[in-house]
């Protein structure tokens, strides 16, 4: 790229490590980081009482941890579209 040209995505060029990223991202639409880091928590939580199921099958501990991972994410995801929503319509000043 010539020095004459400006870039036409200035932001996305200037950070480059996956740690300013995040960081963008999270502040962007912080619903959508809060839900990964809740389905590695229910997944390793998952993991941790696979040791102590006790008589529960195997199938059923795994479907079990399966919906509660994939509900917590749901949940984030409309939690940050119910956000997203209010920011726009609401709290946004009409122009």
């Amino acid at each position: 790229m010539s020095p004459s040209q400006e870039s036409v995505y200035p932001e996305y060029e200037a950070d480059t490590s996956q740690t300013t990223k995040l960081i963008r991202k999270f502040k962007e639409t912080p619903f959508v980081p809060i839900g990964m880091a809740g389905f590695a928590a229910v997944v390793g939580y998952g993991l941790y009482r696979l040791k102590h199921r006790g008589d529960t099958k195997m199938s059923l501990h795994l479907i079990h941890m399966r919906v509660a991972a994939q509900g917590f994410v749901v949940g984030a995801l409309t939690c940050g579209v119910l956000y997203s929503m209010f920011r726009e319509y609401v709290v946004k000043p009409k122009e």
